[in-house]
């Protein structure tokens, strides 16, 4: 008998709880999200990102030379790209891992037929173009350093 008004108590307390609208507690507020991806080396990534994906060249640490960092964008989306010694000096928990990795980018673009049809024959293809369970049009590729880039468009668009 207990146990029974145990569990109702407690269903009956879930049950308030979770119809109480959720507070907002949060003090931070996020503003964006921009991958620091390491490479082995910036200046290859840059034209990469550059002349091959059509990505625009914003910003670069130093100004001209051997780049240590540098930051690209292609309509309101950006990636920033630091050397591997570079990073691995400022975040020492890197030391042990290599370039590339556990990692894949999931950008959704528009027109992604003209896309594929203009960089397939420039690209490492991983997947090809397929549509999706869930209704996607996707295809994937590999960068310079073995990060995976997926490209996507919902599918009609």
């Amino acid at each position: 008998m207990k146990i029974r008004v145990l569990v109702l108590i407690f269903a009956a307390i879930s049950s308030v709880v979770r119809s109480q609208p959720k507070k907002d507690t949060n003090i931070m507020k996020l503003e964006s999200l921009t991958p620091n991806i390491m490479v082995k080396n910036v200046n290859e990534t840059l034209e990469y990102y550059i002349k091959t994906l059509g990505f625009d060249l914003i910003d670069t640490n130093p100004e001209s030379g051997v780049f240590e960092w540098g930051y690209v964008m292609l309509d309101g989306v950006g990636l920033m790209l630091q050397e591997e010694k570079s990073l691995k000096n400022e975040y020492k928990t890197l030391k042990a891992l290599e370039v590339g990795g556990a990692l894949t980018l999931y950008i959704r673009i528009k027109n992604i037929n003209e896309f594929y049809e203009k960089i397939q024959d420039k690209v490492t293809i991983i997947k090809p173009m397929n549509t999706t369970f869930y209704g996607m049009n996707e295809f994937a590729i590999a960068d310079v350093n073995g990060f995976i880039l997926t490209f996507s468009e919902t599918q009609g668009e």
